[in-house]
């Protein structure tokens, strides 16, 4: 039988203060980046999830001496400078779509022979630009289903590239990947950027993420240059609070009229998704950043308008504004996210079938590469057992349209793990 969770609707509350775990974004690079290096580093405020595991398992499985403390959420990585401890191996990425691409590139650029696995559904997900760059530059690959896709079978020597083009379109991921393990290259690596999301927010946090670590990279326009650099890296790193899984309870500020504040969350934030408070800030909310986090402030609001919005460079909310968006005054439009259809659902069709079911008007705009959501009375929803299709971001943000009308159920609500193990932990404290 289907674990559910029976979202109950929450009466007003004057203020809502949360802590969330550490990004999966970053803790992923920052695992990738220390194992890279030469040094012994400590990782602070890692996230512990099931991407993560996948990731911080898959490097085990290779060799790397790894100590984890998952009550202090630290973990200590001892980087070999480029070198694979165990060159023949096998690994699962579990549906970690950045353990899959970022483990797959640096196992190809350092050589050896490898077998990965993945989820059925990471065995659905885009993989072909980077595995046919990397056939290009002599890495073999055995398929074990479909062609492009995992599992395959990998059997590399190092690759020859000197440079790469890469499109960012499908997934930025793909640039991400060749851009950090580049430094495995002993001529260096100039990575050609196309596609939309060149200058989007996660190369952005990658490119920081590389300097912090010691990586001089040279980036002129859309190209990047990342020198052969056997020695870098640091002995310690504080990985930030996760913004995406933040952002959950920052919309209920205009949501449920309420202030919230999430622990050590800044405007400085390397993470692309801080976007977000700022949208909120368009439907009226005050934004403060306090020593303790930004609070949003939507306690005044007695209304909140519907927004035309381009969130291509903060995709992963489109299902967070989707949620909210059936109670503004006005529809909403959210512009250039037609990539989220190849993540780990296809989200803009989830996102109109479980709206749709809930009784609310909502409709795909191909000329503006999104979707129209129109308002809706909240008398009106309809009571729904909400489909999340194993996709951890449809089951927090529908959650939200729960908290407000009292009226939605969440399916698999365990889908979660993959970035956010107790996030309906917390919405339970809220009842306590």
């Amino acid at each position: 039988m289907q674990e559910l969770y029976c979202v109950k609707k929450l009466e007003k509350r004057e203020q809502i203060v949360v802590q969330v775990p550490g990004s999966k974004s970053i803790t992923n690079r920052a695992l990738l980046l220390a194992a890279l290096s030469d040094k012994k580093c400590t990782l602070h405020g890692v996230l512990f999830s099931d991407d993560s595991r996948a990731f911080l398992d898959s490097l085990q499985k290779l060799g790397f001496e790894a100590s984890v403390d998952e009550e202090k959420k630290d973990v200590m990585i001892r980087g070999t400078g480029g070198r694979i401890p165990n060159r023949q191996v096998a690994i699962d990425v579990r549906s970690a779509g950045t353990a899959a691409r970022f483990l797959t590139v640096m196992l190809a650029l350092a050589g050896g022979e490898y077998e990965l696995n993945a989820s059925p559904q990471m065995c659905k997900r885009p993989m072909e630009p980077l595995l046919s760059i990397l056939k290009e530059s002599g890495v073999e690959f055995d398929f074990r289903g479909e062609q492009g896709h995992f599992p395959f079978h990998m059997r590399s020597e190092g690759c020859s590239m000197k440079e790469v083009t890469i499109d960012t379109g499908v997934s930025s991921q793909f640039a991400s990947a060749l851009l950090m393990s580049g430094v495995l290259l002993k001529n260096g690596l100039n990575v050609h950027m196309s596609g939309d999301r060149t200058e989007g927010s996660y190369i952005k946090m990658t490119l920081a993420m590389m300097s912090q670590f010691g990586i001089d990279y040279v980036k002129e326009g859309n190209t990047c240059f990342v020198p052969y650099q056997p020695s870098f890296g640091l002995e310690e790193y504080q990985v930030e609070p996760d913004v995406s899984g933040a952002c959950y309870f920052y919309a209920m500020a205009p949501l449920l009229r309420t202030g919230v504040i999430v622990r050590n969350v800044h405007r400085n934030s390397l993470q692309g998704d801080i976007k977000f408070v700022e949208v909120l800030q368009k439907l009226g909310c005050q934004l403060t950043d306090t020593d303790v986090g930004i609070r949003v402030s939507g306690d005044k609001l007695e209304t909140y308008p519907g927004l035309t919005l381009s969130m291509k460079d903060f995709s992963d909310q489109t299902m967070t504004m989707a949620a909210i968006a059936p109670f503004a005054t006005t529809p909403t439009l959210i512009q250039n996210v037609e990539h989220i259809r190849f993540q780990e659902s296809d989200r803009i069709s989830a996102i109109i079938t479980e709206l749709s079911r809930m009784g609310i008007r909502c409709e795909e705009v191909p000329e503006e590469k999104g979707i129209r959501v129109y308002p809706i009375n909240p008398e009106e929803i309809k009571e729904t057992e909400t489909e999340t299709y194993e996709d951890h971001r449809m089951a927090m943000a529908f959650t939200l349209v729960g908290l407000k009308t009292g009226k939605i159920t969440i399916k698999n609500p365990g889908c979660c793990r993959k970035t956010f193990e107790n996030y309906f932990e917390i919405i339970d404290q809220f009842f306590r």
